[in-house]
C-alpha cells in the first residue's frame, strides 16, 4: 500500500505522467487493472510505476533461473594417496586428477601419514611432487605440498588463462 501524498508516476507503457497525488495514482492503476509499484522510494517525491506485479515477479524469477542454469560451479575434488603407493596406482590417480582439472574443478591431493611414516615425511612430499609431475603441465599448483599435522596435501587448479 502506497500512502505517499504525491508520487512521480510512470505509465505501464513507460511514459512519464508527472507528479500526481497518491490517491489518483492508485485509482489510475485500478482502472487499468494493474498494480501501483514503488520503484524508487527514496526519491522526492517517490517514483511509482503502473505494472502487472505478478507478471513482473514471474519474469524476474525466470531470469534468475536462467542465470543459475548458465553458471558453472567449481568444486574441490579430493584424491587420496598413500606414502607407500606404487607407480601404477600413482599414474591412475594422476590421470583421474587430470580429468577433474580438465572439467574445470580444483583437486586436493592428500597423503595421510600413519605410524612410522610420520618419521619420514620427506618421502611423502617426494611422492606428492611426482604426482604433480604426472598430472602434467596443464595444471596450476595453487598450494605447494605442505605438512599439516599427520597429513600432507596440495591443491591443483586449472590454469588461469583457460576459462
Amino acid at each position: 500500500m502506497i500512502r505517499d501524498r504525491e508520487v512521480r508516476l510512470i505509465a505501464s507503457d513507460g511514459s512519464q505522467l508527472g507528479i500526481i497525488s497518491g490517491y489518483d495514482a492508485r485509482k489510475m492503476a485500478d482502472d487499468e487493472g494493474m498494480d501501483l509499484v514503488k520503484i524508487s522510494p527514496n526519491a522526492v517525491p517517490p517514483v511509482c510505476k503502473i505494472m502487472d506485479y505478478g507478471k513482473f515477479r514471474y519474469e524476474q524469477q525466470k531470469r534468475e533461473k536462467e542465470g543459475q542454469r548458465n553458471q558453472k560451479s567449481v568444486t574441490l575434488k579430493e584424491v587420496w594417496l598413500s606414502a607407500t603407493i606404487d607407480v601404477g596406482d600413482l599414474k591412475r590417480l594422476a590421470q583421474q586428477a587430470a580429468k577433474f582439472v580438465d572439467e574445470g574443478n580444483r583437486v586436493k591431493a592428500s597423503i595421510r601419514l600413519k605410524g612410522r611414516q610420520q618419521a619420514y615425511p620427506e618421502r611423502a612430499v617426494e611422492i606428492m611432487k611426482n604426482f604433480i609431475v604426472l598430472v602434467g603441465e596443464s595444471v596450476q599448483v595453487e598450494k605447494a605440498p605442505a605438512r599439516e599435522g599427520r597429513s600432507i596435501f596440495t591443491i591443483l587448479a586449472p590454469p588461469q588463462n583457460k576459462k
